[in-house]
Parts: structure tokens; C-alpha cells; sequence
């Protein structure tokens, strides 16, 4: 079913999605709130998605996005038995209104509440990442490994998104994230920023509003390419956590330095 999935994804994407990309009209971009915006696009991604996995997986439930924003109760299936779709039709929608990339279109598949197969497809650059449970990660079909060692933190390039932190962190990370070689406040788009990390081409990224179809398909990837998903406390993530922050980086040594340069005082967490 990975390939079937796969498939259909890319088959949105290219009939649904990547036509509207720089065609939007005003009329159809909405905002869902200050700053969050939702387009045509988002809506009928969701629409085909969602009837495409479903019939995929009969039974099987789809909490999607924009169907928790007409429907916050549907958060409720992430912990129900069985197999239960998260959708995020157009990640990184506000750059996908602005005619500018990164923008991605994720899929994960929970079976009894556990994470059991993701995918994040890059739209314009058509690069599929795929994990599932206990057999790796995949980039267009290649095995992907994180690094193994850690440079120290004046090597490290990563993400802070720190627009959503609390203002105590927020004033903490960006004072110590110079002792980085390099940091970002990343691209607005999850589905390029887990990649990245799997990819070295980034070592790690610190998010805190942590939605389910933003993080759930990148957090599977990571585990499975060998990397760390955990809370800034250290516990483990679970796809129906909603708070606490989120740091992801290559692998356990590099997810230590990295909290513990941005955060060296725990007890603020």
C-alpha cells in the first residue's frame, strides 16, 4: 500500500494542486485566522485525498486539516483504534498564496493510535519521502540514514521556528542560537524541514505548535531514518500531544546539544 498511496498523492498534487500554484485568484484564498490561510486548492486536495484513501482502506476514518477546522472534534479519532488517515492537503499554504516555495502534501496512517506509515511529497520538485514503522525511510525509493555523529554545536545548521514559542523561550533560544553555525526561523513548511533533516542538509529544528498532520508523517521519517523526536523535556511524542514543543534532529548526541545550547537552564521548560 505504500506505492498505492504514493500514487494517489502525487496524482492530487499534479491534478490538483500544482495547477493553482501562481493561478489563485483572490476569491479563492480565505483566512482562517489571523496570519493562516486556506485556499481552493487546500480544500480539494483534502476532498480527493480523503475519498482516495478511504477507498484504499475501507473503514479506515481521515482527520484532514481543513476538515478539523469546520470540526475540532475530529481530533478525537487520532486515538481511536483502527486505521485513521491525517491529511495535510497543501502544507505551507501561505507560501503556496504567495506563488513561492517550499509547499508539500502529507499523509500519515495511524493504526490504534501509533504512527505506521508517512508520506511528504515535495510538489514542484515531485521528491517523495516515505517511512513506515520498523523499515526505514525512503527518498524516491533510496534507503535514508541521519548522521550518526555530532560536530558540536558551531557545526550544527537547524531550525527555530519561533514564531509560535513562548515569549520566555523565545528570547532564551534566540540569544544562545548564535553559538550555532547556522540558524533559521525555516521555511514555514514542515514537510520540507523533516526531509532536510533526514537529508543532513539541515541537523536539526525546534517547533512548538505541533499539529498533528504537520508533524505526525515528519516524526515517523525521522525516527525511521534513525533520527529523535522528542519534547523539550526529553519525553517521547505522541500524535495526539498538542503542546510542550517539539525538537527533531539527527540523532540522539545532536538532539542533547541542541537543547541543551538553546536551553541550557531546563528548568524553563
Amino acid at each position: 500500500m505504500l506505492d498505492q498511496v504514493g500514487e494517489l498523492i502525487r496524482e492530487v498534487a499534479a491534478t490538483v494542486v500544482l495547477p493553482r500554484f501562481r493561478h489563485l485568484s483572490s476569491s479563492e484564498i480565505q483566512q482562517k485566522a489571523p496570519g493562516d490561510l486556506v485556499t481552493i486548492a487546500d480544500k480539494e486536495s483534502e476532498r480527493a485525498l480523503t475519498k482516495g484513501l478511504t477507498a484504499l482502506l475501507p473503514g479506515s476514518q481521515v482527520v484532514g486539516e481543513e476538515s478539523v477546522a469546520a470540526d475540532p472534534g475530529l481530533l478525537g479519532r487520532l486515538g481511536d483504534s483502527g486505521a485513521v488517515w491525517i491529511v495535510d492537503p497543501v502544507d505551507g499554504t501561505n507560501n503556496f498564496a504567495a506563488g513561492k516555495t517550499p509547499f508539500a502534501v502529507m499523509v500519515a496512517l495511524l493504526r490504534d493510535g501509533e504512527p505506521a506509515a508517512s508520506w511528504i511529497l515535495d510538489v514542484v520538485g515531485d521528491n517523495l519521502t516515505v517511512a513506515e514503522a520498523g523499515s526505514g525511510a525512503y527518498r524516491d525509493g533510496v534507503r535514508v540514514k541521519t548522521r550518526t555523529d555530532d560536530p558540536g554545536a558551531a557545526a550544527l545548521r537547524g531550525v527555530v521556528a519561533s514564531h509560535y514559542l513562548p515569549e520566555r523561550l523565545r528570547s532564551v533560544a534566540a540569544a544562545n542560537a548564535r553559538a550555532f553555525g547556522e540558524v533559521t526561523k525555516g521555511h514555514h513548511c514542515a514537510g520540507y524541514e523533516y526531509p532536510a533533516v533526514a537529508l543532513d542538509e539541515q541537523q536539526f529544528a525546534l517547533f512548538w505548535r505541533i499539529l498533528p498532520w504537520d508533524h505526525v508523517p515528519g516524526t515517523l521519517i525521522i525516527r525511521e531514518a534513525g533520527g529523535t523526536a522528542l519534547h523539550l523535556d526529553g519525553t517521547p511524542y505522541s500524535p495526539q500531544d498538542s503542546e510542550r514543543g517539539l525538537l527533531v534532529a539527527a540523532n540522539d548526541d545532536i538532539w542533547r546539544t541542541a537543547r541543551d545550547t538553546l536551553f541550557p537552564d531546563t528548568t524553563i521548560l
